[in-house]
């Protein structure tokens, strides 16, 4: 964004100042200063409001506010005496009162600058209020700690996400801005949000420091800072204590809150919740890899956290969810064993007799009941996790409801989660690809598919549903390469043998259509 005012350019993809056709060497401190003034020139701003953006909250004297305002009026030609561009207001603040033009730069933002990334169209913001938790910084000296700072942040985003009146973007895109510099307005531009939070922690022997601060993506001011510094067990208090807050200061834009809150119950100590934290870490890690030692490194830590903690109820949910990844993928001789699917429903069960109010226990249990052809079941399972979370994402509905017989709604839903996770995985486009295709609308699933299989090539099912797709259509040379591709990736994969122990519908009519693509486009018996 660059903002022209008098003779001066003050450039913030750049973090430039330019006085006619000089550059001003201007510290970055005072740089800050004059960007959130310039930026919140609609109001008054505060000392405190200052402090909280340009010095994170920290304990500053008069004199240095007073200095870094001299030093950003002397910078673009203003003075204490003359005022003329920022005006200090005596005991309500300061304001930047000059007439500003904006302008923002063509091209890229800085973060896709430095990537050689291209820019995402902007998302309309939607009618309640919304938010995004950015990963937060990890400044420990030990980078492996990474695990611990994601960690707090899916749990942030978990609770947040337990309030209905809040619209919350799901981890997965969040998390695409890890490691990367952002702005704030690019941020909400590009995940259709009004709000940003953004923090670090560090963590220190038995201690741990959680900062954060809550701006508006659309103007990029601070709405609200603090510093959080807690024992390591008090660590439940310190989450607790920033949800409500940032609850707090949303709320004032909602009408009339209805708060639903149903909360994980923690461990009973700092050791188990570490244990799984490290375990999310490494099974998303598999999920990205399929290398089977990182499957049951997940287990391992899994294990390790309940023998400290055996009623930790999302431990047993996560362990369902390695036992069903297992059955569906081939990383191990569990591969489509009975016992395999047995073990998942069993850590399931038990997740949701410990927490029947925990979503992401129904919806571990409502995936095993899935992949046992139990669609009634997983259907009521999965719709009690939505009473509870309307907001909690779970794409495997999305699957089960296909299955049962009801695609358009699966579409609506599938839809809605891609609106909470603009980055969305490439799964989910193979999940409306194959929604599509079961209501016979081949044009709609084409693309989608093909986006899929682009993305996730080793995906099966994305070349299975395309493979059906441009069967259906008779574009049978196209159907005989996805199939070929299939096979490279699965040579026993036949429709008899996998097929069919994968893939149950609730209706004859659809069972009847989606093995008639397979058969059209030439899968094996």
């Amino acid at each position: 964004m660059r903002y022209f005012f008098e003779d001066c350019v003050l450039d913030t993809d750049r973090r430039e100042l330019l006085r006619g056709a000089d550059t001003v060497s201007i510290a970055p401190q005072v740089f800050d200063l004059l960007d959130y003034l310039i930026t919140n020139r609609d109001r008054v701003v505060s000392k405190d409001d200052l402090i909280a953006a340009i010095w994170n909250g920290r304990i500053v004297s008069d004199a240095a506010v007073t200095t870094r305002l001299n030093a950003a009026r002397s910078a673009i030609g203003d003075s204490g005496e003359e005022q003329r561009l920022i005006r200090t207001l005596p005991r309500k603040g300061f304001r930047f009162v000059g007439t500003v033009r904006e302008e923002q730069r063509p091209g890229r933002s800085p973060g896709a600058e430095a990537s050689g990334e291209t820019p995402r169209s902007a998302l309309t913001l939607p009618d309640k209020p919304s938010i995004a938790v950015l990963p937060f910084a990890n400044l420990s000296d030990d980078p492996q700690q990474d695990y611990l700072a994601d960690g707090i942040v899916e749990d942030i985003i978990t609770e947040l996400s337990r309030f209905s009146e809040l619209f919350v973007i799901a981890r997965n895109s969040s998390f695409q801005y890890k490691g990367k510099a952002t702005d704030v307005r690019q941020v909400g531009r590009e995940l259709g949000v009004r709000y940003v939070l953004e923090g670090s922690v560090r963590r220190g022997s038995d201690r741990i420091r959680i900062s954060v601060q809550l701006i508006d993506a659309a103007t990029a001011a601070h709405r609200w800072a603090e510093r959080y510094d807690r024992a390591l067990e008090n660590v439940f208090a310190v989450q607790d204590d920033v949800v409500h807050t940032i609850v707090a200061i949303l709320a004032a834009h909602v009408r009339q809150a209805e708060i639903e809150r149903s909360r994980a119950k923690p461990p009973n100590s700092w050791q188990a919740y570490d244990y799984y934290l490290k375990a999310i870490d490494t099974f998303n890690s598999f999920n990205r890899s399929f290398a089977v030692d990182a499957l049951y490194q997940t287990r391992d830590l899994l294990r390790q956290s309940l023998a400290i903690d055996p009623s930790y109820a999302r431990s047993y949910a996560t362990l369902a969810r390695t036992f069903v990844s297992a059955w569906i993928n081939r990383v191990d001789g569990d591969f489509l064993r009975s016992g395999t699917l047995d073990q998942a429903y069993q850590f399931a069960r038990k997740a949701v007799e410990l927490e029947p109010n925990l979503p992401e226990a129904l919806a571990s249990l409502g995936y095993a009941l899935m992949c046992r052809h139990e669609l009634e079941a997983a259907m009521a399972v999965f719709e009690r996790a939505i009473a509870l979370n309307p907001n909690h994402v779970s794409w495997f509905l999305g699957t089960a409801l296909v299955r049962a017989g009801d695609a358009r709604r699966a579409i609506d839903v599938i839809n809605a989660y891609v609106r909470l996770d603009p980055l969305y995985p490439p799964y989910a486009s193979g999940l409306l690809g194959f929604a599509h295709y079961m209501l016979k609308e081949y044009v709609r699933a084409l693309p989608l598919l093909r986006d899929c299989v682009s993305r996730s090539p080793n995906f099966r099912n994305g070349h299975v549903w395309l493979a059906a797709t441009y069967a259906q259509m008779g574009r049978l040379k196209e159907a005989r390469a996805a199939v070929a591709e299939l096979m490279r990736l699965e040579p026993n994969y036949t429709i008899g043998g996998i097929a069919r122990r994968l893939a149950a519908f609730k209706n004859a009519n659809d069972d009847q259509h989606y093995f008639e693509g397979l058969r059209k486009a030439g899968l094996p018996e």
